[in-house]
């Protein structure tokens, strides 16, 4: 048993499209791998919606976006290639403000927007995140 570091997810859906990115080759984590935008959620003492303001301020920080309203999508834990657990949790971002960029190259290579279906097809698509957008999917089709 261990402890977890804690990593929010953005599933950014627009115009018929969601956003994956292709993660910096300086990452230590997965690097050059499609991924949602994301990152750690830091300890600034007692606060709330931390998972929620961690979804936003890691949207703005990577592609320039303004991530808006966030709906709960699910929640994993993996290992990450050099053996830190990770709890994992994604967010549904419609309808995200503004026009994405890499902001942050040392963490975001490429911005690629893709059907849904271009995702599940994507050979190079992890099965984690194929998973993850699965499930944003349903949840987007339910709102």
């Amino acid at each position: 048993m261990g402890l977890f570091i804690v990593n929010v997810e953005a599933a950014l859906y627009r115009d018929g499209r969601w956003l994956i990115i292709q993660r910096g080759l300086q990452e230590k984590h997965a690097p050059g791998a499609l991924a949602l935008v994301g990152g750690k959620a830091d300890y600034h003492g007692s606060e709330p919606d931390i998972l929620e303001k961690t979804v936003r301020r890691e949207v703005g920080e990577e592609v320039g976006l303004e991530a808006g309203q966030v709906h709960y999508v699910h929640s994993s834990s993996f290992q990450t290639d050099y053996g830190v657990h990770v709890m994992n949790i994604v967010f549904l971002c419609e309808n995200p403000r503004g026009e994405a960029y890499a902001k942050s190259p040392e963490e975001v290579g490429q911005l690629l927007w893709m059907t849904y279906e271009e995702t599940m097809e994507h050979p190079d698509m992890p099965p984690r995140t194929k998973e993850s957008l699965r499930r944003a999917e349903q949840v987007r089709s339910s709102l």
